[in-house]
């Protein structure tokens, strides 16, 4: 006995699972999905902004615990922290310039 001829319904999902497959490539080429940008742009996703924050963070060895690896993440993502406001109003009363500032005197560790 032969089994049902389900084998066009088996092939009809084939070809549409590869035409999402090779449109996905097309409207996304690997090199831009790992870039962030386009494959024939040689400039990065987004610029650099400039660094209000100049001074380096404290050597994480100087302290103990959460405030040593909060130091050694300041460390990896300065960037980062320079845009980031600081909630304790340290701007106001201690002259900081964004959140990395904190890291850059022990204020972080207090």
């Amino acid at each position: 006995m032969r089994a049902p001829g389900y084998w066009w319904l088996a092939a009809l999902v084939l070809i549409v699972l590869a035409g999402v497959v090779l449109a996905g490539r097309v409207l996304f080429p690997p090199a831009q999905v790992a870039t962030g940008g386009p494959a024939w742009s040689s400039s990065p996703a987004v610029a650099a902004a400039a660094r209000r924050e100049t001074r380096p963070t404290l050597d994480p060895a100087l302290f103990v615990g959460k405030a040593r690896l909060a130091h050694q993440i300041a460390r990896e993502i300065p960037d980062t922290l320079d845009q980031l406001y600081c909630y304790c109003e340290c701007d106001k009363h201690m002259g900081h310039k964004s959140l990395l500032s904190c890291y850059t005197d022990g204020h972080a560790a207090t």
